[in-house]
């Protein structure tokens, strides 16, 4: 079968990501297919830097705000969608540009990883849950390395869900996370991808971005938005979205703002040093450093065939 061409940019969060889909997306006749975990859902649009009306400036964007808060969705969810989302820009003439930096997600599209349907047995999820909660997530992890190492290695530890996903399949097939991982390779994938990935020599410009951003997030009503979450009591998904949970403490009067923006800031910094450590792992990427070159001439030469990393 032959692959179909996809163009993907990836990053750390505020890199502009957002901006250079967009920009390709004029150029190319382009639509946006969103790899953002938080972005899918309604309701957190400012946490989650959910581009706004304005900012798309006319360019379709696909899988962005159409998830109610604490609805479930799972990597396989969104594999599927977005493969619905892509053919659909591809029946219309246009370019399909995946923009995101939900590392799973991108992994799973690109590489055609299939997932097994494995039904959920719910009384050993609710025991698995119970005991999350009892014991925490740090031993939750320890005990989930001692059989699947390279799955506990890359999840962290806020992702409860996964988490018990991981020893909910182990238990019930006798299979890791990490074993069906890799045999979910073998078909191979529809994509013949180029991507593009944002980063900076300097980390601290990264950085200085990321404060910047939260500083706008309280500008454009942050805290309101996260009291609203948190009235809903969302145990899952949604409810991990940075820029609410950091919040939390001060909406309950537990701290002052000043506390609770300088954590945020700090969250939303090694979440950035996250997803490089994830993206960093694929050797596939064409950096462009947003620090040193004009990301749009740079990212334009790379897809018209551009030397890899050059």
């Amino acid at each position: 079968m032959q692959k179909l061409p996809l163009l993907v940019i990836v990053g750390p969060t505020a890199s502009g990501k957002t901006t250079l889909g967009i920009e390709l997306a004029k150029r190319l006749n382009g639509e946006v297919v969103s790899a953002d975990s938080m972005q899918i859902y309604k309701g957190i649009e400012i946490a989650a830097a959910t581009p706004t009306k304005a900012e798309t400036a006319g360019i379709p964007h696909h899988l962005i705000s159409f998830l109610e808060l604490g609805s479930s969705f799972s990597v396989a969810d969104y594999v599927n969608l977005a493969k619905e989302k892509i053919n659909e820009i591809y029946s219309r003439g246009k370019t399909p540009i995946v923009v995101g930096g939900t590392g799973l997600y991108v992994n799973s599209l690109v590489d055609g990883i299939q997932f097994s349907e494995i039904d959920t047995d719910i009384n050993l999820r609710k025991s698995l849950e119970e005991k999350f909660d009892r014991v925490g997530a740090e031993e939750m992890l320890k005990e989930l390395a001692a059989f699947d190492s390279e799955t506990a290695e890359r999840l962290h530890p806020n992702n409860r869900r996964r988490i018990i996903r991981a020893f909910e399949v182990y238990l019930q097939t006798g299979v890791t996370f990490s074993k069906q991982n890799a045999l979910s390779k073998q078909n191979g994938s529809d994509y013949n991808a180029t991507i593009i990935g944002i980063a900076f020599r300097d980390r601290e410009k990264l950085y200085e971005r990321i404060n910047k951003r939260v500083d706008i997030m309280l500008q454009n009503g942050i805290l309101e938005e996260a009291k609203n979450s948190l009235a809903l009591k969302i145990g899952e998904g949604a409810a991990q979205a940075i820029g609410h949970k950091e919040l939390r403490e001060y909406l309950l009067g537990n701290e002052s703002l000043d506390e609770a923006v300088e954590r945020l800031k700090m969250q939303s910094r090694r979440y950035a040093k996250r997803q490089m450590t994830w993206f960093n792992k694929r050797n596939d990427i064409n950096w462009v450093y947003a620090d040193e070159e004009e990301v749009l001439p740079r990212a334009l030469e790379i897809i018209k065939g551009g030397s890899k990393n050059g």
